[in-house]
């Protein structure tokens, strides 16, 4: 599918920039749109900087946004070889952030990308001003355990390559598990899911990432106190079947300057599902940290959003 049809222009004439720049010697796809305080992006472990086609419209009006496809997925090169463990992601994503002039950001980043997110901001903290993660990957959920194992193994390898070649109506089911009402799945997710899948190399650098699960994992979970100072906004859909809820209350804990919100009748995907209100909480966080980001860290209770 073609980005201008998953984005078509705004009410207000607003486009999207599409662009790439190189990486350590490497082409890193990216697409701009809006201006203001930048806005980065992070998609999850299969997603891509399109998935976010249905909120960028909105976050664009008051922001300078900037979605990303790491490394070996999206229209981001394919590297044989690539570390894909999450210190190497933050350090591209560092590196990024310097070739399109960027010195400090918000961030909206999801699953797989917000444990990148959160490796980054423990990493480079002059460069966070603040954290929205939406049920992002963390040591204390064991959720994805099992598939983690199975895809380690010959024969879950093997499966891995045959996905984006699987009947639709399997595709179409497993992509409904990520949502809490299956007949809410956006028109033409499913081939941008598969259009990066099917492109070689892409499998080999997700079952990379995999591979490191564990280690990445512990090692986050030591880099987690660093963060304590970083305004953060942890969103769970209420059915989230890939990251558990119960594992929001064990990172607010630890972060210290974080609230909790569990979006009603939405699964791993909101920003897909309900992208108003997705929209709306996140733009309603970033205006609340402008005037009181010096502020004393404070903690706050989850909250359940009113929705549909």
């Amino acid at each position: 599918m073609a980005l201008a049809n998953w984005m078509p222009p705004g009410p207000d004439g607003s486009i999207i920039v599409e662009g790439s720049v190189r990486v350590q010697g490497h082409s890193m796809y990216y697409f701009n749109s809006g201006s203001g305080s930048p806005l980065l992006l992070l998609h999850g472990l299969l997603g891509t900087a399109s998935c976010w086609g249905p909120s960028v419209r909105r976050f664009s009006q008051k922001a300078a946004v900037y979605a990303v496809d790491f490394l070996g997925i999206g229209r981001s090169d394919r590297v044989p070889g690539l570390d894909a463990g999450l210190a190497a992601h933050a350090e591209r994503l560092a590196a990024f952030l310097d070739a399109v002039g960027v010195s400090s950001t918000d961030i909206v980043a999801t699953s797989h990308g917000g444990a990148v997110a959160l490796q980054f901001a423990a990493t480079y903290p002059g460069r966070v001003r603040s954290l929205i993660l939406q049920a992002p990957a963390n040591p204390f959920s064991d959720l994805a355990d099992p598939r983690i194992q199975f895809f380690s193994g010959k024969f879950g390898q093997r499966l891995a390559y045959c996905i984006p070649f699987l009947p639709r109506p399997f595709l179409n089911l497993a992509l409904g598990r990520m949502y809490a009402d299956s007949s809410r799945i956006v028109p033409g997710a499913l081939d941008l899911y598969m259009s990066s899948l099917a492109i070689p190399g892409t499998v080999d650098h997700v079952l990379n990432i995999l591979s490191r699960w564990q280690e990445d994992m512990q090692t986050l979970e030591a880099l987690l106190p660093l963060l304590r100072q970083v305004p953060t906004l942890l969103l769970w859909g209420s059915d989230d079947r890939a990251v558990s809820l119960d594992s929001a209350y064990r990172l607010m804990e630890i972060l210290g300057n974080a609230r909790l919100e569990i979006l009603p009748h939405t699964g791993h995907l909101p920003y897909e599902e309900d992208p108003e209100l997705f929209c709306t909480v996140v733009q309603r966080f970033l205006e609340e940290q402008r005037p009181i980001e010096a502020a004393t860290p404070r903690q706050t209770g989850p909250r359940l959003v009113r929705g549909r």
